[in-house]
C-alpha cells in the first residue's frame, strides 16, 4: 500500500487517533517493531536522566513535530519540521548561540548574540524550507491569541535532507509550521524518523530527531539539562558508542559516500539561572558529547548550537531587571550534563530511527541493535535495561 502522510491528516477522525493510525501503519509496512531508545538495547550512559529523559524534563519547554511522508521515486517526500518553544507564551529568555563550523544557517542568531535573549520559537528543518519556516513562525505568532508581540526575526535551523528527500520539491508549507506549534506540547518526545529528521542520515546510518536529559545531584543544584538535537553528520567509520568504535566493527550500512557532509543542530535548554555568557559557555561544550560519538566537525557540516535557560529575569518596581546566576565555580556540573546528554541525544536518534527507501529509491539503513548489543557484550559493557528511557 501507498501511505501518504499528508493525506492521512485530512481524515475526518481526532488528531490523536489519526497520528496513532500513522504510526502503526509506518511500522507495518517497514516490517519493524516500534522504536526503541538507547537505553533499552543496554547502552551505558553516565548521569542520572530526568522523568522523559527529554529536553522537556526542563519545565516548561514544549516540542512539535509535523513529519511529511509521502510519494517515491524522484518525488520522494521525506521531511517536516520540529519546534522547540521555551514557554508556551514566548516571553524572552536569556538565550546564547554557538558555531562549531558554519555550513549552515540558523536564522535569528545576529539578534541573540546582540541582545543575549531569545523571544521566537525554534524550528528545525531541511535547507530550502528555512524560508517557509521562518513564515510560519511569523504568521502563527500574529494569529495566536494571548501573544503580545508578533515574532519579527524567528529562529529557524537547518540540515540537507536531499539524499532521501526531493528537497527541490518544496514540500514543507507554512500550514505545517504552523500545526507544529500549535500541537507543541510537554513529556515524551518522538525520535528518530520525524519532523525535521526525517529524511536525515547520521554517521552513515538512519539518524534524525534525539533527545535526552541529565538532572544534577541536590548538591550541585539539582538543576535540569535538557538536548534535542537533529542529527545529519558523520562519518560511519567514526562512530563510536559507550566508547567502541561500533562503525568498524558493523559490517551493515553504507548507501551514500561515506563523508562527513552533513549537519546536528542542537538545541539545550535548562532551569539553572544563567547569563548569556555562561550560556554560551554550555553551548561551547555541546561539540564534547559530538566528538564522544565520533564526530570532528567536517569542513562541509554547519555544526550550530543554541542553549537558552527558562529562568527569567525579575522585573522589579522601577522596570530593572534583576539578574541571578549560578557562580561560575558551579559550572562544572553543568558542563559535564551537556555533554553527557548531547552524547545520548545522538545515540537516541540513531536507535529510534528506522531503515527509510526515498528520494530515486535510495535507501539507508537503521542501526542493527543487535549488532549493537553483540558489541555491547562482547566488550562487557551491556547493561541491564534501566527504569529511566
Amino acid at each position: 500500500m501507498k501511505l501518504r502522510h499528508r493525506d492521512s491528516l485530512r481524515l475526518s477522525c481526532p488528531f490523536g487517533l489519526r497520528v496513532l493510525l500513522f504510526v502503526t501503519l509506518s511500522a507495518l509496512c517497514s516490517g519493524q517493531s516500534s522504536p526503541k531508545r538507547a537505553r533499552d538495547l543496554g547502552i551505558p550512559f553516565d548521569g542520572q536522566p530526568g522523568a522523559f529523559n527529554a529536553i522537556t524534563d526542563v519545565e516548561g519547554v514544549l516540542v512539535g513535530q509535523r513529519t511529511l511522508i509521502s510519494g517515491h521515486g524522484s518525488r520522494a517526500v521525506r521531511t517536516g519540521v520540529t519546534v522547540v518553544l521555551a514557554n508556551s507564551e514566548i516571553r524572552s529568555v536569556p538565550a546564547a548561540v554557538y558555531c562549531q563550523n558554519g555550513d549552515g544557517e540558523m536564522t535569528g542568531a545576529h539578534f541573540i548574540e546582540e541582545k543575549g535573549y531569545l523571544i521566537s520559537p525554534v524550528a528545525i528543518t531541511n535547507t530550502l524550507g528555512v524560508g517557509t519556516a521562518c513564515n510560519g513562525i511569523a504568521k502563527w505568532s500574529l494569529e495566536t491569541d494571548g501573544l503580545d508581540h508578533a515574532v519579527l526575526l524567528p529562529v529557524v535551523a537547518e540540515t540537507w535532507d536531499g539524499w532521501l528527500n526531493d528537497i527541490e520539491g518544496f514540500a514543507l508549507q507554512e500550514s505545517d509550521v504552523i500545526h507544529a506549534l500549535q500541537t507543541a506540547h510537554t513529556g515524551n518526545v518522538a525520535e528518530g524518523n520525524v519532523g525535521g529528521g526525517t529524511g536525515m542520515i547520521c554517521h552513515g546510518y538512519k539518524g534524525g530527531i534525539g533527545t535526552a536529559s541529565r538532572v544534577l545531584s541536590e548538591g550541585d543544584g539539582g538543576y535540569t539539562v535538557g538536548v534535542l538535537v537533529q542529527a545529519n553528520h558523520g562519518e560511519r567509520r567514526e562512530l563510536r558508542i559507550a566508547g567502541i568504535p561500533i562503525g568498524r566493527e558493523l559490517a551493515e550500512g553504507g548507501g551514500k559516500p561515506d563523508r562527513d557532509d552533513g549537519s546536528i543542530i542542537v538545541i539545550l535548554a535548562t532551569d539553572a539561572p544563567l547569563l548569556p555568557t555562561q550560556l554560551r559557555r554550555m553551548a561551547r561544550r555541546i561539540p564534547l558529547g559530538l566528538a564522544r560519538c565520533g564526530s570532528f566537525s567536517g569542513t562541509e557540516s554547519g555544526d550550530i548550537f543554541l542553549a537558552f535557560t527558562t529562568c527569567e529575569p525579575d522585573e522589579a518596581e522601577d522596570g530593572t531587571l534583576e539578574l541571578s546566576s549560578v557562580p561560575d565555580a558551579w559550572m562544572d556540573p553543568l558542563f559535564l550534563a551537556a555533554v553527557r546528554a548531547t552524547e545520548e541525544a545522538i545515540v537516541n536518534a540513531l536507535v529510534a530511527a528506522k531503515t527509510m527507501k526515498g528520494y530515486r529509491g535510495r535507501t539507508i539503513e537503521a542501526l542493527p541493535h543487535d549488532g549493537i548489543r553483540e558489541a555491547l557484550r562482547r566488550h562487557g559493557l551491556l547493561r541491564a535495561n534501566t527504569k529511566k528511557r
